[in-house]
Order: structure tokens, then C-alpha cells, then sequence
């Protein structure tokens, strides 16, 4: 256990004042740092410090002073020395060190002077020895009070991880595998952890190995399983006579090592590999991402992108702030700023008790990092609650940690990890998410112990977080709490949170299918939802069950576009009456780690209670900080107007021609010609190019490239009986659709020559790509010949005219498409659905239909300019012709000008507009003035 700080204060006191006049380094320097660790509660030898010989860079031995492994190196001059280079000195050794011995700290000093340089943080403070009393908290680390710096990604972290993975896969191989393995390996985290925070002495676990295990290993399965066994032994209960080292473990309890496992065998190699991971500062390493890292160790396929699995810190903050933190961080202000110190004192009370209670659920947990960052952020909030209560009661100014030295701290902590739940289909990462729980928990008892000067700890363990191994949509989340008598405010959970799985709806196995249909029991399109529409569903119930708890999720962005809104709206929130009151519209969900997996995402926070003010979170690129938009209301669409779902229509909106996708030949490729086929086909079957048309669907459109077909609809019976490369492929396609489980194309079989979906126009007509990239600032659309036979991977619009080329060729009508559409990623998907209901200008004058459509014509013919360029090319940013980009913006100004006279501040003014005028138009209002100004455009 560590000292106090102020009793760290009294003896630096003392031992400022012994060595006031030292001044021989080698006659005095040993006897000075012996009496400086002393300081700290530390003896050299009792935290493995000793001297080192080491080869230098420069092939020279060289000494070090004091040399403490993975934490401390100290060069010591005589006093007047010239400490600049006693620090040169120091880092010189390095080079002689192993990657796992490299310090943090440097300390090198003159017995006058002591400077202390932190690498971690590039920082450096010297000091009088004089001064050593009053600046003790610099030394702190040496009595055990490490700071933990919480990073999205330090390498730390995955050097932790590939280490235990190499000792996975040397017990794996050994026959030691499953559900034992896997708890077998969060006991030795747990032990890795525990001597590096203070929870045992420090190495302690790794000298148990070193002292009491035989070199090759072959008695550590044992030596760890007497281990395991007094660890969930109360000391009480040990035996009389039990190993000296042995007994000096801490009573852990808390369950963690009450299964009775099989008896693991290690050899010489594993115990090294445990003795590396022993090396390594475990006090470092995060437990909010360690354990999705850990995880992936399990799967070797994972490791080859280890880190890039778990959910960073940054972007678990952007839920759990708008979900609870920064209302209750808001209402503990709220009341620090009460004048009256007794109505501030009786209200920081009911709010530590508040804050005490709550309860939070993550029902899709994996290893916890939603509910570890919670919980930490709770303790984080819980110490400023403490210390202003101690500032009322005792009159102690914050910072003061001297001030604390006679007041019982540790009963003003009442938050812990009893009020976190989880709930995880994988039993590995439930027992990570506990354990990962605990450490954290530790982690922030040490914080305690760092702010007031008093050593804080809570072991052994009694309180534990609910982990559940289980299917989250087929358990009742309620049933997970247990009632606590003494409790007055209704026990139910607070904050549900957490990022369900990502998986669309053709990706699912027949056991997720099956749970989709267990909760959506009673839909009949809950077919076309992400899987994590029903971890929605089930939230939602509950809310409808039991109040107010609030909701926050991550989630595929595909569940706020296209056919899914309208799903979503009408079986979960106006179903069960629940409002979205924050969200954070897409952004990319990704990491630092190597591998990077990236994820187009959303948030949405939802409750019952319809809020005054919604926070809504816009993002000008997906990569960069959301800007937060206060607003009245969030739709389902994640936009900043009032609740709206866009109609399932099969015509258009306005009186438009129709769209429709192009042809489909189902045909598994024998009708479709690559450049070399034709070329070849030209040559050797002259008498068939005149069947062979131009192919092209959105690849082959946007990169101006082409492939070809055979367009046999008026082939002769002779010609498609006799020619032989005709009738082989032929008969391949009454092969291919024969074998179809889909009886419309099994008919086609009889018809090998013609394509099952014939849509092909008989006149010039408008494509528009099924799928383009989100890069672009513009959809590029254009005129096709009705030569050019169009794929099914494009929409087109036959008869479209300048017009509504114009139009669709818009900024207000991208920003339109890009917010209903549905993605692939996060790049544009255009379905018809988009078109149909695009609200067109409301009444535009002829002068403003002339101008958009002279604007679009030169559009047309600035790309013409061009006729070596693929829209690929003329569209990408970085490569868009000045000129074409000219007249875009003038095309963008004719159609703004449509819609009213002011100028669109930014692509949000915009969406709000349109989404306004939606209403307006589906509300009837306005039906015949809009259908008439369109005719009149045609």
C-alpha cells in the first residue's frame, strides 16, 4: 500500500535536511538514493533497482547509477556538475537496453539539484533539494501514484495484445483451448494488470514466477493454479503454514478466480513469453480499449489487423456526452454556482446520490468500452462532486491535498461498477468486460489516491458490474437488475448505450434472422432493417415499458436513408412515442490503430420525453468534427425539420416522366461482350455485328468505357440456330437461368436471346449511376443514345428534357439525394424513390425556367470541350475543370433562384428548405400550381 503524501512530505523533509550538505558522488551517491527511495516507502531491491553495466552506441561500457526496468533511470554528479550532460549521459544507455527495460522517467542530479525528465510527455522540472517537500507529487510515481494517460491508441496497447497472443497460441497448441483458455488468460491479465497498479506489490507477480517456478516451466501450470486458489481465499481461511511469497497476495474475491480449471502445462518457451508479457508497464495500458484488442488475440485472422476492432475513446464521447455526461456535468455547475453554502451543500448531496444510483445498460457490451469510458467519466464527475463537498464541509480549497491528510475520503466514494450492466452473446468478452471494469474501477481509486493524498482501494472485490453472457434480443433486460431495498426512485435502467452489430439485412445468419423475426413479431417489413434495428426495437419497448431511460446507439447509417425510414418510423418510434432528441448525422467510425476499419455511422439518442431543444451534430465531411446545430426537432431522417417520411411512390411526385432502372439480362454473362470478345466476334462472325450493341451500366458510364451485348430481339431464327458461337452461348444462358432459384427467371430460360428485364428506351433518354462516389461534389448525369443499351445499374428518364437535367444536376438536388437516398458506404445510391419525391421548385416564372435550362445546356457543352475526359475525370475535385466548375456554380445559382430569391447559406439551410417544402407539396396544397408549372416545362 502506498504512503500518504503527507507522510511522503514528512520524510522528504527529513531527508532534505540530512543531505543539505552532501557533496562527494562517489563517496555519498548510493547512501543518497537509498534515503531518497526511502522517501517513497521503496526499497531499491524490493522494486528490482539496482546498477547496470551496459554497451553504449559507441561499443564503450557504460554504468548507470540506478537502474529501475520499465520505469527509472538516475545518473548522479558530484555537486556543481554540469546536469545537461549527465542527462546526454543517460539517454546514451539506451541503446544497451531491451525495448521492454526503456524508462519513462529520468532523474539526474547533483545532491543540490534533482531534474526530472517524463519521456512519455517530453517534459522536464528541476528542483531545488530544498524544494522536495513541497514538490513530492513530481516523484509521486515512485510510491505507486501513476497517472493513467487515456489515448485513443498507444503502441502499448498492442504490444500487450500480440504478446498475449503469442501465449494463446502456445497453450492452444498444447490441447488447452475453449471456455477454459479463455478464462485461464483474463486471470493472467488480471495478474499483469494488478502488480503494476498497486493492487499487488509491484512484481510481485513476476517474481512469484522467477522464485518459485523450475526454467523450463514445467511446475508454472501448478505454481498458477495455488496461485488462482489463494487469490479467492480470504486470509482468514489460508492455510497456517502456506508459502511465505504466496501468502502475501491480496484476497481478490469478486468471483474472478472461483471456477476450478484444468491444470494448463507450460514449457521453457511459455514461461518466457509470460515473464516478456511480465516485463511490459501494464499501468499504461487502457482497459477502455485493451480489451477489444485483447479480444482479437482469440482470432488470428483479427490479429493481422490488431487494433483495428475496438471502438476509440473519441468516439465513444461523442454518444455518452449528449446521452447523460454534459447534462450532468450542466446540473453539477449549475449547482457549484449557488451562493448560499448551505442550499449548495443540501443540493450537491442529492446530486452525489443521484449520481450514485443511476444505472447504465450496454445490451450488445462485446469487452465493455462503452461501460469502462462511462464509468470512468461517472468517477471522473463523482471527484469534483467530492471535493466541493469537502470545500463545504471542511473548508478545504481544491488542490490542497494536505487539507485532506484528517478527513475519511473513502466514504464520500459511492459510485462503482455495481451500476453498470452488460449484456454479450460471447462468453471471452463478457469475462473481459468485468475484469476490464474492475481495473478501471482500480484505476480510479488511485486517482483518489493521487488527489487527496490518501491510499484508496477496494479489495477485496465486492461489488461487481453485471455481465451477462446471453442473446440481448431474447433476454429481458429488466430482469438483469437486482432491487435495492433501501432505493426510493424507481429501479429501472437510466441509459441504455452501446454499438450493436453492423450487418445489413442480406448478411444475416438464420439465428439472427430468427431473432429479427422474434422481435419484430408482429411486421411484416422488418425484413429489409439492419440487424441493429432490433436492439432499436427492444430499447424502445422497454422505454414504453418503463418511463423515461434514455437511448443512445450507434448505428449503420443506412437505417436514416432509403426504404428503412418510413420501417423504422412507423414499428419503432411512433409505435412505442419515442423522440430523437440528439444524433450525430454520418461521419466515418474509425481509429488510429493500423488495419483501420472504417465504418459509416450514425448516433441517435431517443427517449420518450419530446425535448424543448434537440442536439443535432452535422458533419461538412465525414472525417472532420461534427459542428453542433441546436434545433426544435430531428426527423428520422436526421435532419433538423419536422417528423416526415417520404412516401412509396410509383410515379413521380410532380407529373415528371418516369425513371426507371435499365435492362437486365440474368444471363450469367453470355450475352455480355468484353472489348476482346468484340474485336474477336468483328472479325470472325461478321454477320453478327449487327446484333451486337453498345453495353453500359454506372461503371462503364462514369469512366467512359464501354462493353457490348447481343441485342437479339430482331435476330432471325436462322441466324440464332446456325451461327455456332451464337448457339453455344445460348445454350449456356438456358443453362444458367434454368438453375435459378427464381421462377420469373426460369421461364426466360425458354427465351435464351433476349434479357429477362427489357426497359431499353426507344428514344434518347437521362442515366443517372445506381451508385456514385461521395467525393463528388455532383452527381454526374447525362444524355445516353437509344443505341446504347443501359444496364440495370443505371436509372434513366426517357424524354427528360434540359430542364430537369438541370434540376437533377443541382446542388439542391445532390444534397436531396444524398440525405434519402440510401448508400453503398457512404456514396451516393439513387433509387427512383429519390426522384419521385424530390420537391421541384414551387412556381418558377419563365425567365427562371429559361435560365436554368440555358445554365444546364452549358453544362452540356462545357463537358463536350472535353471529349477525352471520363466523368470520372471531369467530376473528381481535384481534377474538375475550372470552367466546368464555373458553370456548375451558374447552374446551381439558376436553380436556387427557383426556389427563392435569398441564397442557401449552406447544405443544411438547403435540406431543411426541401424538407419543408415537402410537407408543403404532400400536404396537397400546392398539387395543381406544381403539376401545371411542370407541364408547362416539358
Amino acid at each position: 500500500m502506498p504512503l500518504s503524501l503527507n507522510e511522503i512530505r514528512t520524510r522528504a523533509a527529513v531527508f532534505a535536511s540530512e543531505w543539505a550538505d552532501a557533496y562527494d558522488e562517489d563517496a555519498e551517491a548510493k547512501s543518497f538514493w537509498d534515503g531518497f527511495f526511502r522517501v517513497f516507502g521503496q526499497e531499491r531491491r524490493q522494486v528490482a533497482m539496482f546498477e547496470k553495466f551496459v554497451k553504449k552506441l559507441n561499443d564503450k561500457q557504460g554504468y548507470i547509477d540506478l537502474f529501475w526496468p520499465g520505469k527509472l533511470v538516475v545518473e548522479h554528479k558530484s555537486k556543481g556538475k554540469n546536469l545537461d550532460r549527465a542527462y546526454d549521459q543517460a539517454a546514451d544507455y539506451f541503446t544497451g537496453l531491451k525495448a521492454a527495460e526503456y524508462p519513462r522517467y529520468i532523474i539526474v542530479s547533483d545532491f543540490a539539484r534533482m531534474r526530472l525528465y517524463d519521456l512519455d510527455h517530453d517534459s522536464s522540472h528541476e528542483i531545488m533539494l530544498a524544494e522536495l517537500p513541497e514538490k513530492v507529487d513530481l516523484f509521486k510515481f515512485i510510491a505507486g501514484y501513476e497517472q493513467t494517460q487515456y489515448k485513443e491508441q498507444d503502441p502499448a496497447n498492442i504490444e500487450a495484445a500480440e504478446l498475449m497472443g503469442k501465449l494463446h497460441d502456445a497453450m492452444l497448441a498444447t490441447g488447452y483451448e475453449g471456455h477454459a483458455l479463455e478464462v485461464y488468460l483474463v486471470r493472467l491479465l488480471f495478474c499483469l494488470f494488478a502488480e503494476d497498479s498497486n493492487i499487488f506489490e509491484k512484481y510481485q507477480f513476476q517474481s512469484y514466477i522467477e522464485d518459485r517456478t523450475a526454467t523450463d516451466g514445467s511446475d508454472l501450470g501448478s505454481k498458477l493454479a495455488e496461485l488462482f486458489y489463494v487469490l479467492n481465499t480470504d486470509p482468514a481461511k489460508r492455510l497456517t503454514n502456506l508459502d511465505e511469497q504466496l501468502n502475501a497476495f491480496a484476497y481478490v474475491n469478486g468471483k474472478l478466480f472461483e471456477e476450478t480449471l484444468p491444470p494448463a502445462a507450460f514449457d521453457r518457451k511459455m514461461r518466457e513469453q509470460l515473464l516478456e508479457c511480465c516485463s511490459l508497464d501494464w499501468s499504461r495500458i487502457s482497459p477502455a480499449i485493451f480489451g477489444s484488442l485483447f479480444q482479437s488475440v482469440m482470432d488470428k485472422e483479427k490479429r493481422r489487423n490488431l487494433g483495428a476492432h475496438y471502438t476509440s475513446e473519441k468516439n465513444i464521447l461523442k454518444l455518452i456526452k449528449p446521452l447523460f455526461l454534459d447534462e450532468l456535468w450542466a446540473e453539477f455547475e449549475a449547482i457549484k454556482a449557488y451562493k448560499n453554502k448551505g442550499q449548495r451543500s443540501s443540493a450537491m448531496n442529492k446530486f452525489h446520490d443521484k449520481i450514485s444510483e443511476l444505472r447504465f445498460l450496454d445490451p450488445a457490451c462485446g469487452c465493455g468500452n462503452f461501460l469502462i469510458v462511462s464509468y470512468r467519466e461517472l468517477r471522473l464527475l463523482e471527484l469534483e462532486v467530492i471535493k466541493q463537498q469537502l470545500n463545504d464541509q471542511f473548508s478545504i480549497k481544491d488542490g490542497n491535498s494536505a487539507g485532506y491528510a484528517n478527513v475519511p475520503v473513502s466514504n464520500f466514494i459511492r459510485c462503482d461498477v455495481a451500476q453498470f450492466y452488460g449484456i454479450e452473446i460471447e462468453e471471452f468478452p463478457s469475462q473481459i468486460a468485468q475484469v476490464a471494469l474492475w481495473l478501471m474501477d482500480h484505476q480510479m481509486n488511485l486517482r483518489v489516491s493521487d488527489m487527496f493524498g490518501q491510499y484508496f482501494a477496494r479489495l477485496p472485490l465486492r461489488s461487481r458490474p453485471r455481465i451477462v453472457h446471453a442473446n440481448a434480443l431474447r433476454t429481458d433486460w429488466q430482469s438483469l437488475i437486482d432491487p435495492i431495498p433501501w432505493q426510493k426512485r424507481e429501479q429501472v435502467f437510466d441509459y441504455i448505450m452501446g454499438n450493436p452489430p453492423f450487418l445489413g439485412h442480406q448478411w444475416r445468419n438464420e439465428e439472427q434472422q430468427n431473432d429479427m423475426h422474434f422481435v419484430f413479431n408482429d411486421s411484416k417489413r422488418a425484413g429489409r432493417l439492419d440487424f441493429v434495428a432490433a436492439w432499436y426495437r427492444k430499447a424502445a419497448q422497454y422505454i414504453n415499458l418503463y418511463g423515461l431511460t434514455k437511448v443512445g446507439f450507434v448505428s449503420t447509417n443506412s437505417i436514416v436513408q432509403g426504404e428503412q425510414v418510413p420501417i423504422m418510423y412507423s414499428d419503432v418510434f411512433n409505435k412505442y412515442k419515442c423522440h430523437i432528441y440528439f444524433a450525430h448525422q454520418t461521419f466515418k467510425w474509425s481509429n488510429e490503430a493500423r488495419g483501420n476499419a472504417a465504418v459509416h455511422v450514425v448516433i441517435i439518442g431517443f427517449t420518450a420525453l419530446r425535448t424543448e431543444s434537440s442536439r443535432l451534430f452535422i458533419y461538412d465531411s465525414i472525417n472532420n468534427n461534427p459542428i453542433e446545430i441546436p434545433t426544435s426537432n430531428i426527423n428520422s431522417y436526421l435532419v433538423a425539420s419536422n417528423d416526415i417520411l417520404l412516401s412509396s411512390r410509383s410515379k413521380p411526385l410532380h407529373g415528371l416522366p418516369e425513371m426507371f432502372k435499365g435492362s437486365q439480362p440474368t444471363d450469367g454473362g453470355h450475352l455480355i461482350l468484353e472489348k476482346d470478345d468484340y474485336d474477336f466476334i468483328s472479325q470472325t462472325e461478321p454477320e453478327l455485328i449487327p446484333f451486337i450493341k453498345k453495353y453500359i451500366g454506372a461503371y462503364e458510364f462514369i469512366n467512359n468505357k464501354y462493353r457490348y451485348c447481343f441485342w437479339l430481339k430482331e435476330a432471325p431464327s436462322e441466324l440464332l440456330l446456325k451461327n455456332g458461337v451464337l448457339k453455344e452461348r445460348l445454350k449456356k444462358v438456358t443453362e444458367f437461368r434454368n438453375s435459378s432459384p427464381t421462377a420469373s427467371v426460369r421461364r426466360y430460360s425458354k427465351l435464351p436471346s433476349l434479357f429477362t428485364q427489357d426497359r431499353q428506351p426507344i428514344s434518347e433518354y437521362l442515366a443517372v449511376p445506381e451508385v456514385s462516389s461521395e467525393n463528388r461534389d455532383y452527381i454526374p448525369i447525362g444524355y445516353l443514345s437509344k443505341d446504347v443499351i443501359c444496364s440495370n445499374k443505371l436509372q434513366i428518364i426517357p424524354g427528360a428534357n434540359v430542364f430537369i437535367f438541370g434540376v437533377l444536376q443541382s446542388k439542391m438536388h445532390v444534397r436531396w439525394a444524398y440525405t434519402v437516398g440510401g448508400k453503398m458506404k457512404s456514396d451516393f445510391s439513387y433509387s427512383p424513390s429519390v426522384y419521385y419525391n424530390f420537391p421541384w421548385p414551387e412556381n418558377p416564372t419563365d425567365a427562371q425556367k429559361k435560365a436554368v435550362e440555358e445554365a444546364a445546356q452549358g453544362v452540356l457543352d462545357t463537358r463536350a470541350k472535353y471529349p477525352g475526359s471520363s466523368l470520372a475525370t471531369l467530376y473528381n475535385p481535384l481534377t474538375m475543370p475550372p470552367d466546368l466548375l464555373k458553370a456548375h456554380q451558374t447552374l446551381d445559382k439558376a436553380v436556387d433562384k427557383c426556389y427563392r430569391k435569398e441564397p442557401f447559406a449552406d447544405e443544411r439551410e438547403r435540406i431543411e428548405y426541401l424538407f419543408g417544402l415537402y410537407e408543403k407539396y404532400t400536404s396537397g396544397l400546392l398539387a395543381k400550381a406544381t403539376k401545371s408549372m411542370l407541364r408547362q416545362s416539358k
